[in-house]
């Protein structure tokens, strides 16, 4: 394989104007901005990029707009997890609540490619009964979509990405064996498979999105360990690397360091196109359809900043409901040192995994669930861990001493929706002028009862598994959804089934606000699935003259 394989070479003003695929390179195909495409696309990370990639390949005319740069993983990523901050959406946001979240590095992206250019790669399906979890469970909310026909876009996006997983897995409905074989487990797996098989509960092999054999010109992965500060062998199949080259050799054109900040609507009621900051000045994109897909803060900020004398609250927010319903995910974890060496670092973060928590309701004394992955921080977070801790000099010094013996357990586990977790605007302006997004966050009993349950519980597989020294980390949470939650009824959710907006037919949402309830794994598969549907969707609704 040549040295620029996969690479995207800057054109003017640092623009991609070429894509490397399978096929040899592409050339990009750029819209005038005066003439209306047919979609403009804001945001290119798990829901846009796919949804940029199909509705392209369904041959509509697509321009994805994002606020990141276009990087080239072979040339610009560094095995250095300072350098690759660049990969984060760190711009300020006001965080306030009973337990204000921690936002940058786990749960935002900057970067064409979005948040998928520096994810764990852990693609998990929903468990069938989240996706009736008021009807079945009894909590959360209906989603307005079956169980069956996402487990046909599940099965579609792990091929696309070709997801590395074991033959058989434990839980839920039976489904095919993946398209690429699981990882060998590290150390630090044995660890999470020895703790599991002492409490007599089932694991696995995680199903991740890098592949475990060569996939065309790409190299598998070669367990380097900078999963989550960027891929630099393209092993990991980020939308940077799978749905934005298939996007643009089917005529999409990407538009990156394009921070959005307004869309606009007419006398009609319809949106006609985007306003966005690009090469140092606001530019106007006329389009026929807009679709949101910032994700959970920067979908609602934008929504409510496009607000019009006849949507004095937002664009699609006549329910109320834009930036309402707010879930963050759990991320809390036990961490122990072992007597033998694990060196945690070599290969994903996440190779071995249990869903035990997630498909049994017995035992609980709460609603939703949880799985729970074993851990491989690298040096630079894990001295962020300690220095959480209060440890600094000598005491810091010893405890990273102990870094080759540590071991780790850590949940995704499932958070309520519940109205007052909300993004909203702050009276605060950014560099562009725009408001601050204000997040408030607040965890229920509920949260709070499954966190504890996972710690104990976690612990005391740490512990079986010969871990000592066992402590809790307590305050963490990762993957953002809810706010503008999808549903049948308009008085209830933003958009119905299709992610389109209920107030203006031409204006959609695709990314994870849409998600009613947030389950107990990681989102990911989830969004991309969504995407793939939506894109089929609007080409059924062309076909019958409904678009």
């Amino acid at each position: 394989m040549r040295d620029d394989a996969f690479q995207t070479p800057r054109g003017k003003n640092g623009r991609a104007p070429d894509v490397f695929t399978v096929g040899g390179w592409v050339p990009m195909r750029e819209y005038p901005q005066d003439e209306p495409i047919d979609f403009a696309i804001v945001g290119t990370g798990a829901g846009g990029g796919t949804l940029a990639c199909r509705l392209a390949e369904h041959g509509f005319r697509v321009v994805a707009f994002d606020a990141g740069a276009w990087w080239r993983p072979l040339e610009e990523f560094a095995s250095d997890e300072a350098h690759q901050a660049k990969l984060y959406w760190t711009d300020e946001r006001i965080c306030d609540g009973a337990q204000p979240l921690k936002l940058g590095s786990n749960n935002s992206g900057k970067a064409v490619g979005g948040s998928t250019v520096h994810f764990a790669m852990v693609s998990l399906r929903f468990r069938p009964e989240w996706f009736k979890s008021r009807s079945t469970l009894g909590y959360g909310a209906d989603w307005p979509i079956d169980w069956r026909e996402m487990w046909r876009y599940y099965a579609y996006v792990e091929d696309a990405l070709k997801i590395s997983g074991p033959v058989n897995y434990p839980w839920g409905p039976h489904r095919p064996r993946y398209p690429y074989r699981a990882h060998e487990l590290n150390a630090a797996a044995l660890v999470l498979a020895r703790g599991c098989e002492a409490l007599g509960i089932p694991w696995c092999p995680t199903p991740l999105a890098t592949i475990s054999a060569p996939r065309g010109k790409a190299h598998p992965c070669v367990y380097r360990g900078f999963c989550v500060s960027g891929c630099a062998t393209n092993a990991k199949q980020s939308a940077l690397v799978t749905w934005i080259p298939r996007a643009v050799k089917a005529g999409a054109e990407i538009r990156d360091l394009s921070m959005v900040g307004r869309i606009a609507v007419d006398d009609n009621d319809r949106v006609i196109g985007v306003e966005y900051f690009r090469e140092g000045r606001w530019q106007f994109q006329r389009a026929r359809h807009v679709v949101v897909a910032g994700y959970a803060i920067e979908t609602p900020r934008l929504l409510l900043m496009s607000a019009t004398p006849r949507f004095p609250e937002g664009l699609a927010n006549r329910s109320g409901l834009v930036g309402k319903n707010l879930m963050a995910q759990a991320n809390q974890a036990v961490w122990g040192t072992m007597d033998e060496e694990v060196r945690w670092y070599k290969g994903p973060p996440s190779l071995a995994m249990t869903e035990h928590w997630n498909y049994t309701d017995e035992g609980k004394d709460f609603h939703g669930g949880y799985c729970y992955m074993s851990q491989g921080p690298l040096p630079n977070a894990w001295a962020a861990v300690q220095t959480g801790r209060g440890l600094w000099g000598d005491a810091l010094h010893d405890e990273m001493e102990k870094y080759n013996h540590q071991a780790g357990l850590k949940i995704v586990g499932e958070s309520l929706p519940q109205e007052m977790n909300r993004v909203t605007l702050a009276d605060e302006k950014d560099a562009y002028g725009l408001p601050i997004a204000r997040v408030t966050y607040s965890p229920c009993d509920n949260d709070k009862r499954l966190v504890e349950h996972a710690l104990d519980f976690m612990s005391t597989a740490l512990e079986a598994a010969g871990a000592r020294d066992v402590w809790r980390q307590e305050d963490d949470t990762c993957h953002l959804n809810g706010t503008a939650r999808m549903g049948d009824d308009p008085r209830t959710s933003v958009v119905n089934a299709d992610c389109r907006s209920w107030d203006i037919p031409n204006l959609w949402v695709c990314d994870g606000s849409v998600f009613p309830t947030v389950g107990g794994v990681n989102p990911s598969l989830t969004i991309q699935a969504i995407a793939c549907r939506t894109a089929d969707r609007i080409a059924a609704l062309r076909a019958r003259g409904e678009l």
